[in-house]
């Protein structure tokens, strides 16, 4: 049995914990920094003198960074490795950061948004492909869902911190803490983070080896013996977007895009509208405000509950079941806000789904590609997925504006739900993780053991 296979088969090690747990805080982050900008807003338009359509181009420009940082930056995770991308990309965010807080107009601010964009966007796709890497095959599910529930987590803290920081000292302070936040952990993964043992394995240069067995022993697995090359030697250079569309890999890259599009765009729009449609809706503002922090309650409860249900099923079947669910509470919820104990538990219902939905694709994403392009899958699946996140809040805003009533936004997004729905039907069950892309450079042969 190889070391991938073992590792997959054996119980999760205090050391492979300790590497999600690295992959948590670094979510944790991405959710300060996008609520950062959300609670500052207000105080960044009077400052620049700013308008709604102004304030809404930097709302979108660190989520315009991270879909090009998810599709530019994975690529050299495959090429170069996980960890040294991982590493650059959190300095980049700390840059990113760093310089927001001295941004002298709109414009400047604008840009050292997508530049922390770039860096987050590089982490995410980095952070799920080796917290999927490190986990064995009956807890990956529930790893990546602890793992996506610090978004939510993030998000929260980062809401409290920008209110009492603001303030007291101004706006420019919550980003100077989030860029110290951001430095002090970059300073953590330099000690503490190692590389992917599946890259390792792949790529199978000298001395490889040695860090390989170092890893193994750290996780309780007993050392292997050498590399074995493949005798292929037209195996493709790492981290090609092409490879995507080479071979099985066709099928699967469209159909996960597709899914992370429509799954990204009805998480967003809930997340992003539904205080404002259920005021419009007749509720009053501090009962949408409610029903909005049990969104935010239950994504948090779901994406866990995702794991714990993923340790136990397949993530397919389980992700099916969320989304399929997602789409049709929905609908429910809608026609639900004129009994507000039912709206407020639907509420949490939905949240717990939709962020489910995405702890699953994020779970589901690593193990359809291997190793050679599995970051450059992932990276490109986020970067989609980000194009439906951009995409959600202004089509929603113009069909407001076209006339359409929240029922009728809901029931469309919905609809979108149930595309992601189909493509999850259709996509074939996912290999294991220690499943390759065609060919394999490098095999990894255990010692023999009495």
């Amino acid at each position: 049995m190889d070391l991938r296979a073992r590792i997959d088969a054996s119980p999760m090690h205090l050391y492979q914990w300790m590497v999600v747990a690295l992959c948590v805080v670094l979510n944790i982050l991405d959710g300060f920094d996008v609520m950062a900008l959300a609670f500052t807003a207000k105080s960044i338009g009077s400052d620049f003198g700013l308008g709604g359509s102004e304030l809404g181009v930097l709302l979108s420009a660190g989520l315009i960074g991270m879909a090009v940082g998810a599709l530019a930056l994975a690529p050299m995770a495959d090429r170069i490795g996980r960890r040294p991308l991982i590493l650059m990309s959190v300095a980049l965010a700390t840059a990113g950061m760093g310089l927001s807080a001295s941004a002298g107009s709109a414009w400047e601010l604008g840009i050292w948004r997508v530049i922390t964009g770039l860096g987050i966007g590089g982490v995410l796709a980095c952070t799920t492909v080796i917290a999927s890497e490190y986990s064995s095959a009956r807890w990956r599910g529930l790893a990546i869902s602890i793992y996506t529930a610090g978004y939510g987590v993030g998000a929260t803290i980062g809401g409290m911190v920008a209110v009492g920081l603001q303030s007291e000292y101004g706006w420019r302070a919550v980003f100077v803490t989030g860029a110290g936040l951001t430095g002090l952990v970059l300073a953590l993964l330099v000690v503490l983070l190692p590389e992917s043992l599946d890259f390792l394995t792949s790529r199978g240069r000298a001395g490889d080896l040695d860090r390989i067995n170092s890893i193994a022993r750290r996780i309780g697995q007993s050392p292997v013996s050498e590399l074995t090359r493949s005798a292929d030697k037209t195996a493709p250079w790492a981290g090609r977007i092409s490879d995507l569309f080479s071979g099985s890999n066709t099928r699967s890259t469209v159909l996960l895009w597709a899914a992370f599009f429509a799954t990204m765009f009805g998480f967003y729009f809930v997340n992003s509208w539904t205080p404002s449609l259920l005021e419009t809706a007749g509720l009053t503002k501090d009962q949408s405000a409610t029903a909005g922090m049990m969104l935010t309650l239950g994504g948090t409860v779901g994406s866990v509950l995702f794991g714990v249900l993923a340790s136990r099923w397949t993530t397919r079947s389980v992700l099916l079941t969320f989304t399929i669910a997602a789409a049709a509470t929905m609908t429910v919820f809608i026609m639900s806000i004129s009994t507000l104990t039912l709206a407020f538990a639907l509420g949490i219902l939905i949240g717990g789904l939709i962020n489910g939905c995405i702890a699953g694709l994020y779970t589901l994403a690593p193990s359809l590609y291997g190793p050679q392009v599995r970051a450059t899958g992932v990276g490109s699946a986020i970067g989609i997925g980000r194009a439906g996140a951009i995409l959600a809040p202004t089509a929603a805003g113009v069909l407001l504006d076209a006339g359409w009533t929240p029922e009728q936004l809901y029931f469309g997004v919905a609809g979108v739900v149930v595309l992601a729905a189909v493509a999850l039907f259709a996509l074939r069950p996912a290999r294991s993780a220690d499943a390759s892309s065609e060919p394999v450079p490098a095999a990894v042969s255990t010692e023999s053991r009495s």
